[in-house]
């Protein structure tokens, strides 16, 4: 990778072995300033040969920032684009606003061969993506993340859907993008919550796959604001990011054995988001908090030293995440949402605990009674 990627784009290829289909491998694209680019970019992967509707579905905000951009593109590169927003937030990602999404994809006559793009973070992704996966049997489908989550997470590897009030992403589909156009350029507008968020993600990486990538944020001064990041660290981060994502994704696509190492930090993590509705933290800062909780589980049963985990401790806190629940958080609520979470085989919550950084393993021997007594020691005020 360049020590920059403002000289060229950093291109990352998603390679799945062997491939099902024709059109399942796919590009990422990282480079400053591509946005405008979308269009040309979409014509060359002939999107619009057979089809030229495009409807981009996107939330106001950012619809805001960065819609004319994408919508005057796409236009000059002969596309017949509409879009269709969702308000922003985890809550809005229903099933009703799924089948808004249909209705909108009906009004404007999306065909078999038409494209869905979706502009925005990982809740207008997945929700896009999930319209794609069941509009017609499926349709075309581009990412452009506007979140570093999404940039280094979301976005990537197919996975769409929506929240059952039961329960985090229980309805959805494995349905690859054709394109994943990332521009760090769009970041400038993220809220520092939301950036912060994201590091969770980034941090998880270090954890599961890239001890590399541990080591260099360990060695950044602050990560909790996107304009104390230079350039070439949010490089290095949006690249080996998007880059460990690709290789795991690539080896197993639905989650059969190793894909599931990057839920890490989010069995107890969406248990926590879902017990506070969704309200309280958002998905990073629940997964930082699920990260903290497996950690301490893997201490606990002798798989990782309690060393490592100070060092995730200080990068989450460097962060600025949360790293302990609110007063009075019913921990029973937590662990009764554990058993509905979509890793459950055979009765058992199958928690990913780290062994070393940069290496984790799969564990269904986690009982109820560790995880209430490691969320009362590491969580608890």
């Amino acid at each position: 990778m360049p020590s920059s990627m403002s000289s060229q784009p950093a291109i990352i290829n998603v390679e799945f072995e062997p491939a099902a289909t024709k059109n399942k491998n796919y590009q990422i694209t990282i480079a400053p300033g591509i946005l405008a680019d979308l269009g040309s970019q979409m014509a060359q992967l002939q999107l619009g040969q057979k089809s030229n509707k495009v409807l981009v579905v996107s939330n106001p905000k950012i619809l805001d920032y960065y819609g004319d951009r994408v919508l005057s593109s796409l236009a000059q590169a002969g596309f017949a684009a509409n879009h269709f927003v969702i308000p922003a937030g985890e809550r809005y990602k229903t099933t009703k606003w799924l089948y808004k999404i249909h209705d909108a994809a009906y009004a404007n006559h999306l065909e078999r061969n038409s494209t869905i793009v979706a502009l925005g973070g990982g809740v207008i992704g997945d929700m896009a993506g999930f319209a794609a996966a069941t509009w017609l049997r499926g349709i075309n489908f581009v990412q452009v993340p506007t979140s570093l989550l999404a940039m280094v997470d979301a976005a990537i590897g197919g996975k769409t859907g929506v929240n059952h009030p039961q329960g985090k992403n229980l309805i959805g589909a494995f349905y690859q993008p054709r394109l994943v156009w990332i521009d760090p350029q769009v970041l400038s507008t993220l809220p520092s919550r939301e950036f912060r968020a994201a590091i969770a993600e980034v941090i998880k990486y270090g954890v599961i796959w890239d001890a590399e990538l541990f080591e260099i944020l360990s060695q950044a001064k602050r990560l909790d604001q996107f304009r104390y990041v230079d350039a070439n660290l949010l490089d290095t981060i949006l690249y080996r990011c998007a880059k460990a994502k690709a290789e795991v994704v690539a080896k197993d696509e639905k989650e059969g054995g190793l894909r599931a190492i990057l839920n890490y930090g989010h069995t107890v993590g969406h248990a926590i988001e879902m017990v506070t509705n969704y309200r309280l933290f958002n998905h990073g800062e629940a997964v930082a908090l699920g990260m903290i909780a497996a950690g301490a589980i893997a201490v606990a049963m002798g798989l990782w030293d309690q060393e490592s985990q100070d060092r995730q401790l200080e990068l989450i806190t460097k962060a600025k995440l949360p790293h302990k629940l609110p007063p009075n958080t019913d921990l029973n609520q937590i662990v009764t949402a554990l058993s509905h979470d979509k890793k459950v085989e055979h009765g058992k919550v199958r928690f990913i605990l780290p062994t070393a950084i940069g290496h984790t393993q799969i564990s269904d021997r986690v009982s109820a009674e560790l995880v209430i007594k490691v969320l009362q020691q590491s969580l608890t005020p």
